[in-house]
């Protein structure tokens, strides 16, 4: 949980590189509760007649755990939306910067019609 606290607050405050450092440990640290969480649920019933108490202990955690991570993910879909605004922002404005009266000539000898889009500006959205 801390992890996922720590990279909340560094996105928030701006500081995206930061947070990215912290992207290794996390990805590990999903692993081995994602693991932890289905060895769990395979063995609820026996877990719970062996140790209630510390049953009913990981389901709060579990509990606790629900509301930050959804914070954490609504904060980088936030800052994921903001780049993709701010790539998108710089694309049409430098297919705009293309868009003034052309100085060249086109495939049939005439002048090229219309605005042209920007090149070599790309976007990974697989985040």
């Amino acid at each position: 949980m801390s992890v996922i606290e720590m990279e909340t607050d560094l996105v928030r405050a701006g500081k995206l590189k930061e947070a990215g450092e912290l992207q290794p440990d996390k990805a590990r640290l999903i692993h081995e509760y994602t693991r932890g969480m289905m060895t769990a649920k395979e063995h609820a019933v026996a877990l719970g007649n062996l140790s209630p108490s510390a049953t009913q202990s990981l389901r709060r955690q579990h509990s606790e755990f629900q509301p930050v991570l959804r914070i954490n993910l609504a904060v980088l879909s936030t800052a994921r939306d903001v780049a993709n605004s701010i790539v998108s922002t710089v694309a049409k404005a430098a297919g705009a910067k293309n868009a003034t009266t052309p100085t060249t000539y086109g495939r049939d000898g005439g002048a090229p019609s219309g605005p042209q889009s920007a090149r070599g500006i790309a976007v990974n959205q697989a985040l």
